[in-house]
Formats: structure tokens, sequence, C-alpha cells
């Protein structure tokens, strides 16, 4: 009796607080889901923290000379991430990530069907958060990307300053991730060594996240030219990825331009490459607080490609005429899938910056 008397008077002082709890009647599947979505925030936001805490305890630990034997194979393997990467197709295929897709859900959804003959150049947007769609459908094999696209293998592209954390930079080699410099990508665009390659770059990187808002669609593309001119010096098709969705996950506290918290995330970003987003959703057992994202179905699309002439020096001005129909098929791509998966599709936008 005294055990649901304070039962009651405890939820009645989580309500007051705005906290709402899950029930404790969820079916098995429903909390292994919330499992997968909490290790996996945690291995985004915490991972590379603890990855060089355990290779410090490893150094002043009796077995230092793994630690100096590790050091000295990545000191020789250290160029990987530009040459192709490492991919093992065990960790892409964890139970882990099935659970993780069928959090939200993420789907995946392709136009058109693409010659596995050739090597395609995924221009990927919005970056979101946390690139929660775009990791789940392009870093795993939960969304049977193989399938979707027969003959081709998938490597996503982020920051190469990932790639010199110890012990980090196999799991995201593992994970079939490259760098993101024009080297890495030249090589795995080349078509003399490689065929069947989906190389899937998030162009408005870290400085995209800052605007992520629910509902919201704000892409950075206007002074991004880079990935057009590494199209146009191999050949690859340049094909538009949009994650509908992607900003509906979390709520990050708001932040316009000539606002403190924008100019700190602004600076911290400048000198680190990486935006100090604050991921804000709900909590492993209730709903109205925490890190955890949000239940909130993503839909990654993949649309049409755009030929590439082969053009290994090309102008200013070509480079400029290409961007122009590339962003001109991203807005098609967007106006053509939003009412599918998007409940407000009226009244949202892309605005590209």
């Amino acid at each position: 009796m005294m055990l649901s008397t304070f039962w009651n008077i405890f939820i009645r002082l989580s309500g007051a607080l705005g906290v709402e709890w899950a029930p404790l009647n969820l079916p098995l599947s429903r909390r292994l889901q919330t499992l997968a979505a909490t290790g996996w925030i945690c291995l985004v936001l915490f991972s590379e923290a603890i990855a060089i805490l355990l290779f410090i305890k490893l150094i002043y630990s009796s077995y230092w000379y793994l630690a100096i034997v590790y050091a000295v194979w990545m000191l020789n393997d250290i160029d990987v991430c530009h040459k192709g990467g490492r991919t093992i197709q065990w960790v892409r295929n964890w139970a882990w990530w099935r659970y993780y897709r069928d959090y939200f859900p993420i789907k995946l959804v392709k136009k058109v069907d693409l010659d596995p003959t050739r090597n395609y150049l995924f221009a990927c947007f919005p970056h979101g958060v946390v690139c929660s769609g775009a990791f789940g459908a392009f870093a795993t094999n939960a969304l049977d990307f193989h399938k979707v696209f027969p003959g081709f293998t998938c490597h996503m592209i982020t920051l190469a300053g990932h790639f010199v954390v110890p012990l980090f930079r196999d799991l995201l080699l593992a994970f079939g991730t490259c760098a993101s410099s024009r080297e890495s990508l030249e090589y795995l665009l080349d078509r003399k060594r490689h065929q069947g390659k989906c190389v899937c770059l998030i162009v408005g990187g870290a400085a995209e996240a800052l605007d992520s808002h629910p509902g919201e669609y704000k892409v950075i593309l206007t002074r991004r030219k880079g990935f057009i001119r590494v199209a146009m010096k191999s050949g690859a098709p340049l094909v538009p990825v949009f994650s509908f969705g992607e900003t509906d996950v979390f709520r990050p506290p708001h932040n316009p331009q000539d606002s403190f918290l924008r100019k700190f995330q602004e600076k911290v970003r400048q000198i680190t490459g990486i935006s100090p987003m604050f991921p804000i959703g709900r909590g492993l057992f209730q709903y109205s607080y925490g890190v955890l994202p949000l239940r909130s179905p993503i839909t990654t699309v993949v649309g049409e490609p755009l030929e590439v002439e082969r053009n290994p020096d090309p102008t200013d001005e070509e480079v400029n005429a290409l961007h122009a129909e590339f962003t001109k098929r991203l807005i098609d791509l967007f106006e053509a899938e939003k009412p599918k998966y998007l409940k407000n599709h009226e009244k949202t936008q892309l605005i590209i910056t």
C-alpha cells in the first residue's frame, strides 16, 4: 500500500516537472531498440575520449609494450583512410544496427538503378545533428544497401582527424568510412582502380549541424564546390541524396546567428573542425529529457544521378555551371519527395545557403 502511494506521488511530481516516463510493459523489441540507440549516441559522443583514455591506461600498465607495438603499426597504417579504408563486413552486420534502424525507423529508398561498372559520388543532405539516417543507410548493412544497390560497396566520408585517434580509428575503418580529403575521394572514385563504389559525402559538414532544428531544412551548398571539382576530375556521376526527417530526431537549443551560443559554437568549430552540438532528445527511461534521439522516422532517398563529363582541369565557370545544375536537381528531389515523408510539407521549404 505504501509503495503504491509513493509511486502515485512520484508520478504526480514527475508530471508537474514535465517528465513523461516510459511504460513498464513495453515489449522486449522496443527496449532493445532503445538500448541500441543509447549505445549509438554514446559511441558518437564519448567513444573517442574513451579510446584515448584506454590507450593511455594501456601505456601505463604492465602491457605497455602492446601500446608501443600498436602505435608503430598505426603510424605505418595512418594513410589507409586516404587509400580506400579497411571495411569489415562483420562489424557492419552487427544485430545492434538492425535494432538501431528500427528505433526511428530508418528507410532507404532509391529512385533509379545504378550501373555497378561505374563509381558514384553521393552528395548527402542534410547533416542534421549527428547524421543519424546517413549512418544507418551507408555505414552499416542494416538497410541492406548491397541489396538495394546490387554490385556496390559503400564508403561514408568523415573528418580525417578522427583517424588519428588510436583504437577508435579502427572501428571507423570497419564501418567502411574514409577521410574527407581530395586524395581519398579521388582514390575511391578512380575507375581504373575500382568499380561499383558509392562514396557518401555529407556536403554541409559540421557547419550545417549548427542549423539543424526540428521541421527546418537549411543546408549549406552555395559555397561548397570542392565536391563538384572532384566529380569532374574523376568523371563520377553526382547523386543527390536527401534524408527526410533527419532534423526531427533532436531538439537543439535555439542558436540564431548573432547569439552568444552560436558565436561560441562557430569559434569551437573553426578551431577543432567539430561543431559543439547539444543533442537534446529523450532519456533512457523517460521521454522528456536526455541525449537519446527521438523516435521519429527518417527516410533517406537516393535520387537520379547527374552525369558528369570527365575534366581533369575544370575552370571556375565550368564548376559553377555544374554546381548550379546539381543545386537544381537537389531542389527538385526535395520538392518531389517531401509530400511523401513530411507531415507539414506545404509549409516546409528547402533553404540553401
